[in-house]
């Protein structure tokens, strides 16, 4: 297959229309299925299995959708009441946390999976920005589902962190006590009516700070992963603010996703597939399966452990609203050098050309996900306006103590 020639924002809005097609095609649209609206976690080999986190992701699809007039207001607002009904009286949880894999056609539990906080909370978080862009019952529904969520049952009382992951067979395990991808936990948590966290929680976890070269002072995650730099400001806009601790977060992830760009480069002698347009460590499908570690200095991680020279495209596209030319530049030569790498929802999930070159043939709905909500938000802004209209994620801004930065004028 050759493909025509594709740059710039022409290539851009040509990836976002087929990430949009993956949340519109790929969810169950038989209204008599207690699965109405539910997607699937990704394509081929898990034809039956929804993941939570992809129904958020396909809520904000819907907005997309009407603002390129890819669907009318009325079809994507019935959709969206539909699927929040889905869920309000079929997707099977406990205390307002969801299953991370739910079946498409039933809503249950699949493959003895976690209860998850971070994919229960970026499906509310898609059901919020979802309410507030068609307003009426999905911003009703929306808040019910909001509302039921217990912050408290999913904290460790002795520690004041949230835990990672909890299942009835084995009860909760492990802790979010260092920086990753749950800054929006602490938003909505703050901010409850009903299972109100206090803010400290949000200044309890660890801030390492550490240096890639020339880029200081990142406050980094364990391995080093950029979707953990990316996940939360998909829906919130951190831009040009700042904590009670002068962090900037907005300002981090564009240190953190320049390092790890820079980490590729410096290792493309090792890693045939590295380069300076072919970057972007972050978990995808790879040779031997879904690899979870991948990532860039600085970490914790032991990276000669973790990578195996696999670059999946959601790495450099989720951060477009980071890097906007390097991103695109990335987008730009993976679809103009590798055309086995697109598909019919675009950038498929990853490629590797170490020994015989490898070309994922399947695409996972959190990375497009990602790719969809960062693209419209550099484009528009769309997916942050309608987000930062919710008076629960104000309050919860606020509650933190996030505040606007104070610029200096300067007198000529």
């Amino acid at each position: 297959m050759k493909l025509k020639k594709c740059y710039g924002e022409q290539l851009v809005l040509k990836e976002l229309r087929k990430c949009y097609n993956y949340f519109i095609k790929e969810a169950n649209l038989n209204e008599k299925s207690q699965g109405y609206g539910l997607v699937r976690d990704k394509t081929k080999l898990s034809d039956h299995v929804a993941s939570i986190a992809s129904v958020g992701y396909g809520l904000a699809a819907l907005i997309t959708g009407v603002e390129h007039k890819w669907i009318s207001f009325k079809k994507a607002y019935e959709r969206a009441n539909k699927t929040l009904d889905t869920v309000i009286n079929n997707v099977e949880g406990k205390n307002g946390f969801y299953y991370h894999f739910i079946n498409i056609e039933t809503g249950k539990r699949e493959w003895n999976c976690e209860i998850s906080i971070i994919d229960t909370a970026i499906f509310i978080y898609g059901a919020i920005t979802a309410g507030e862009y068609f307003g009426k019952e999905v911003k009703e529904k929306a808040e019910i589902l909001y509302k039921r969520i217990n912050w408290q049952w999913y904290r460790d009382d002795e520690t004041n962190y949230f835990y990672m992951g909890y299942t009835p067979e084995k009860g909760f395990w492990q802790r979010w006590d260092m920086y990753a991808e749950q800054l929006m936990l602490y938003i909505l948590g703050v901010s409850s009516p009903t299972y109100a966290i206090d803010k400290s929680m949000y200044y309890q976890f660890k801030r390492e700070k550490g240096d890639y070269k020339d880029i200081k002072d990142i406050i980094y995650t364990y391995c080093g992963t950029l979707f953990t730099y990316q996940f939360s400001h998909a829906w919130i806009d951190f831009r040009n603010k700042v904590d009670e601790l002068g962090t900037d977060w907005f300002e981090n992830s564009i240190k953190a996703t320049k390092a790890n760009r820079q980490y590729c480069i410096d290792n493309k002698k090792k890693f045939k597939t590295f380069g300076e347009n072919s970057w972007g460590l972050t978990p995808c499908l790879g040779p031997t399966g879904y690899v979870v570690g991948l990532g860039a200095k600085p970490c914790n991680a032991n990276l000669d452990m973790e990578n195996d020279g696999t670059i999946t495209p959601c790495g450099a596209i989720g951060s477009i609203v980071f890097t906007p030319k390097e991103s695109i530049k990335a987008m730009e030569y993976y679809y103009n050098n590798f055309p086995k790498l697109w598909g019919k929802y675009g950038f498929k999930d990853g490629y590797n050309l170490e020994k015989t070159p490898w070309y994922a043939n399947e695409y996972i709905g959190i990375d497009k996900g990602i790719e969809l909500l960062m693209i419209e938000n550099y484009l528009n802004g769309t997916i942050w306006k309608y987000s930062k209209k919710n008076k629960y994620i104000q309050n919860g801004i606020e509650k933190l103590g996030i505040v606007d930065k104070k610029f200096e004028k300067v007198t000529i």
